[in-house]
C-alpha cells in the first residue's frame, strides 16, 4: 500500500549540496510542500582550508552549493550545526569498532543517530511536519499498518540497506522522492531546471576520511590505544609472518597481506584479544551462519517464528535466501541456504520480503 499524503506542510529538506538533495528539494516544491533548505554542520575545529578538502557532503563547499540551489529554487537555506552528534555517534564508533576488531558502517549509524535523529527533532521544534532527504529509497505503509523503507525504482542505486535502522516515528515524519527516479532521471531534471549542481559527481568516500586511509585515521585519532603489531596465524595457530596491527585488516581481505604464501590467502577473522589476524584459504571466507544484534524492527512488528528472508551483508550484497530465528533476547540467527562471502562483524545485515526492509541488525559473529 502506498503512503498518501492528505495535505502539502512544511518539510525541511537536508540538502548536501550533491545533485540528489537538490533535486529532491525542487520535486517537492513542485509538490506544493512549503520547503526549507538545511545543511548539517558535521566539521569539527579544522582550519577552513582543511575543511574544504576533507569537508566531503557537508563541508564548506558543500554548504555554499546546497545555498546557490536554495536560491535557484527560492527556498530559505540554513546551517544546523551537528558537530558533537557527529563526532559522538559516527566518528568515534567508527574509531571503538575498529579497535574491537569490527568492521563499522558510519552511513548506518549517521542516518539513523544524525541525519534522522537529531536533524528531525530540529525540525520538528521549528515547525516542520516532515524532513526529506535524497536517498534512493522509497516509504511506504504495509498491510499491516508499518511503516516500512522499499526499494526505490532503480537497483543501481538503491540505498535502503542503510537505511535500515530507523524508527516508526522518524519513517512517519520523512519523505523520500528521489526514490521514484533513476539517477539518470535526476541528473535530468537538475539539468532541465539549470540546477548549478547538475554536473556534480557523486562522493564516493567517508566523508570524513576523504583518503580512505581508514589506519592513519584511527592512529591518529585513538592514539596510545591503538594495537600495535601482532601475528597473522592460521585457524590451529601457525605463525605466518607478522601484521601491521588489526586496524588495517577486514574479513575477506586479500591485497596488502604481504604474505609470500606462493597463492592467494584472506582474512577469515580478527582476534582483538590476542591481536592475531587468521588467515585461510578462499574457501574458508565463505558462511551460511550468522548472529546479530540490536536488531531493528521495521516492516515486521517482531518475529515469532522462524521465517524466510532475503538478506544483505553488506551495501554491495546483491542478497540471499535464509531463514531467521530469534535464538535470545536481542539476537537473531540467520541460516543462508547457500553460503555467503565475507560475514563481517560489525557491518548489519538487513532482511528484505517483497522489495521493503523487515528489519535487522548489527553482526556479531558466525
Amino acid at each position: 500500500m502506498e503512503r498518501k499524503f492528505m495535505s502539502k506542510k512544511k518539510v525541511v529538506v537536508g540538502m548536501s549540496g550533491g545533485v540528489d538533495s537538490s533535486v529532491a528539494a525542487y520535486l517537492l516544491k513542485e509538490q506544493g510542500y512549503d520547503v526549507i533548505g538545511v545543511t548539517m554542520q558535521i566539521w569539527q575545529d579544522e582550519e577552513r582550508e582543511v575543511q574544504e578538502e576533507n569537508g566531503g557532503c557537508c563541508g564548506f563547499s558543500a554548504v555554499e552549493d546546497a545555498r546557490r540551489v536554495a536560491g535557484q529554487l527560492d527556498i530559505p537555506h540554513y546551517v544546523m550545526n551537528f558537530k558533537e552528534e557527529f563526532k559522538c555517534r559516527v566518528m568515534d564508533y567508527f574509531v571503538e569498532e575498529y579497535l574491537a576488531g569490527r568492521t563499522p558502517n558510519p552511513c548506518i549509524a549517521c542516518n539513523r543517530y544524525v541525519k534522522w535523529e537529531s536533524m528531525l527533532r530540529r525540525s520538528l521544534a521549528i515547525g516542520a511536519d516532515y524532513i526529506a532527504t535524497g536517498h534512493y529509497a522509497r516509504i511506504a505503509v504495509t498491510p499491516e499498518g508499518r511503516y516500512a523503507v522499499c526499494n526505490s525504482v532503480t537497483s543501481k542505486k538503491d540505498q535502503t540497506y542503510a537505511l535500515y535502522n530507523l524508527t516508526q516515528e522518524q519513517l512517519a515524519h520523512t519523505l523520500m522522492p528521489v526514490g521514484e527516479y533513476t539517477k539518470e532521471e535526476i541528473r535530468g531534471i537538475a539539468l532541465r531546471e539549470g540546477l548549478t549542481v547538475a554536473h556534480k559527481p557523486d562522493s564516493q568516500e567517508i566523508c570524513f576520511i576523504p583518503d580512505h586511509d581508514y589506519a592513519a585515521y584511527i592512529d591518529r585519532e585513538a592514539g596510545t590505544r591503538v594495537p600495535g603489531r601482532g601475528n597473522f596465524v592460521t585457524a590451529d595457530g601457525q605463525i605466518l609472518g607478522q601484521h601491521l596491527g588489526i586496524t588495517h585488516y577486514t574479513i575477506g581481505q586479500r591485497k596488502g597481506l604481504n604474505l609470500a604464501m606462493g597463492r592467494p590467502v584472506f582474512v577469515t577473522k580478527i582476534r582483538p584479544e590476542t591481536d592475531e589476524v587468521v588467515i585461510g584459504e578462499a574457501q574458508d571466507v565463505f558462511g551460511d551462519t550468522l548472529y546479530c544484534d540490536h536488531i531493528n524492527y521495521m516492516g515486521m512488528a517482531e518475529l515469532p517464528k522462524p521465517r524466510e528472508v532475503l538478506a544483505k551483508i553488506r551495501y554491495a550484497h546483491a542478497g540471499e535466501r535464509c531463514i531467521i530465528e530469534q535464538v535470545g533476547e536481542d539476537i537473531i540467527r540467520c541460516r543462508f541456504l547457500a553460503p555467503v562471502r565475507a560475514i563481517t562483524p560489525g557491518q548489519a545485515v538487513v532482511f528484505y520480503e517483497e522489495g521493503y526492509v523487515l528489519g535487522g541488525g548489527s553482526i556479531v559473529g558466525t
